[in-house]
């Protein structure tokens, strides 16, 4: 990884179950920071918790056993990638509101950001209305310095 490109931390975030680590392994799986055969072996650990494969992407970044075991990302995670232009490095964020200590570590550490937010109808008023964790982490990462969504 160059040292001489620009460098940008950037947090995922957004309301818990919204897919916010399924997005980040994703993308690092298409820009071939991970292999198929990884990909493979979380699908079939996915598939044991009754789940099916759905969590083969989120697994890339949830390592601890209890997110795996809830479902949910607990801590924070970090993984670096680079484009031909800007080095990243790329910060997972907890959604669950009993982990927003952990979010506001991420955001404090960030210079962008993306808000991840389902477009399920239903889903997306709870994410950011009144108590929505969409809504209170753009607030928490605006008043952390964050100013591009």
């Amino acid at each position: 990884m160059s040292s001489n490109k620009p460098h940008l931390n950037l947090i995922v975030m957004g309301h818990v179950d919204h897919g916010k680590s399924t997005l980040t392994g994703h993308l690092l799986f298409d820009a071939g920071y991970i292999d198929q055969k990884t990909i493979d072996a979380y699908a079939k650990e996915s598939e044991k918790t009754g789940a099916g494969d759905t969590f083969k992407f989120a697994w890339v970044l949830d390592t601890i056993k209890e997110e795996r075991e809830r479902g949910v990302t607990i801590d924070l995670s970090f993984q670096k990638f680079e484009t031909p232009k800007i080095f990243y490095t790329i910060i997972d964020a907890p959604g669950h509101r009993d982990f927003i200590k952990n979010m506001i570590t991420g955001a404090s550490q960030a210079d962008v950001a993306i808000l991840v937010v389902s477009g399920k109808k239903g889903e997306f008023e709870v994410a950011i209305g009144p108590g929505g964790q969409a809504r209170e982490h753009a607030y928490l990462a605006r008043t952390l310095g964050v100013k591009n969504l």
